[in-house]
């Protein structure tokens, strides 16, 4: 599989990516999936000082050796997940790779997320997760039942009609009471359903040359989430490449959820002409195939 792998293994002293989960270091369960997927070049990013990152490569280079090619490179505690990126973009070579939190434990088979993005010529895949469940067992009585309530909203998301293209991303955190979004948004948006049952499990494919261009011309991106997703989602709708009557959805409800999205609904007009000029290159290639960010939603039983 021609892909590169990235992990963003974290920081905070000895590197949270050897905490045990289960009896096995937690990086393992990312590396592993990285592994059963065929992608055997990754970049591990630890944030901290040098003896975290020194103790993490050892462990890495002991336990799979002759299995994967890693590379572990250091960057600043301070650093955010796209200012990781930026400083290790020079490692990157294919023509698409793979970000992954170095926290994540998933059974989602890696191969699917990249045929999907492959098959969509997409600029960015991100995997979509059905928020979790809260499992408690109550009665006093011997008898127990299960409360399955979920867990409280943490992402809104926007999807089409085919829950294949990715339209809106942002936190809870990024959000009021009320769902506004600018009519020249929902324009562009076309059919657009906002869900809070899905989560953000922090997994995208990426499209390397259009992703290195964007970080070196607007260093004030430094978050993926928070920052250069939701770029490149504005950008997918300035180029107008899909279809807004916005619906609210969570499991068929149509009940609002989700609150003011005024973080980066506002930038649509913001493209420098450098990057205005990048999307159209990239667009130009294959006139049939529009800038897409897209999103590839697990089935129910995968997490």
């Amino acid at each position: 599989m021609n892909f590169q792998g990235v992990v963003l293994a974290g920081g905070g002293g000895l590197s949270k990516a050897l905490l045990p989960v289960e009896n096995r270091p937690l990086i393992s369960y990312v590396l592993e999936l990285m592994e059963a997927s065929n992608i055997k070049d990754v970049i591990v990013v630890v944030a901290g000082d040098e003896t975290a990152t020194q103790v993490l490569e050892n462990w890495i280079s002991n336990a799979f050796d002759d299995r994967l090619n890693v590379e572990v490179v250091s960057v600043p505690e301070d650093y955010e997940t796209a200012d990781a990126l930026r400083k290790i973009s020079h490692w990157l070579i294919t023509d698409d790779f793979l970000v992954v939190s170095g926290d994540l434990v998933s059974d989602v088979p890696l191969e699917a997320v990249v045929a999907a993005h492959r098959r969509q010529d997409a600029v960015v895949t991100a995997l979509l997760c059905g928020r979790p469940k809260l499992n408690s067992s109550e009665g006093s009585t011997g008898s127990s039942s299960k409360d399955t309530t979920k867990l409280p909203v943490s992402d809104v998301i926007g999807l089409d009609s085919t829950h294949q293209h990715l339209l809106f991303l942002a936190s809870s955190g990024q959000v009021e009471k009320e769902l506004r979004m600018k009519r020249s948004l929902l324009r562009a948006a076309g059919n657009m359903e906002i869900r809070t049952d899905l989560v953000d499990a922090h997994l995208y494919a990426f499209k390397r040359v259009v992703v290195q261009e964007i970080l070196d011309s607007r260093p004030g991106i430094k978050c993926i989430k928070r920052d250069l997703v939701p770029f490149l989602i504005r950008s997918q709708l300035r180029l107008g490449s899909s279809r807004v009557t916005a619906s609210i959805s969570e499991e068929g409800s149509d009940q609002p959820r989700g609150g003011s999205l005024e973080n980066g609904v506002d930038a649509v007009s913001s493209l420098t002409d450098e990057v205005s000029a990048l999307l159209q290159r990239v667009c130009s290639n294959k006139p049939s195939s529009p800038w897409k960010c897209c999103a590839y939603v697990a089935s129910p039983a995968k997490f």
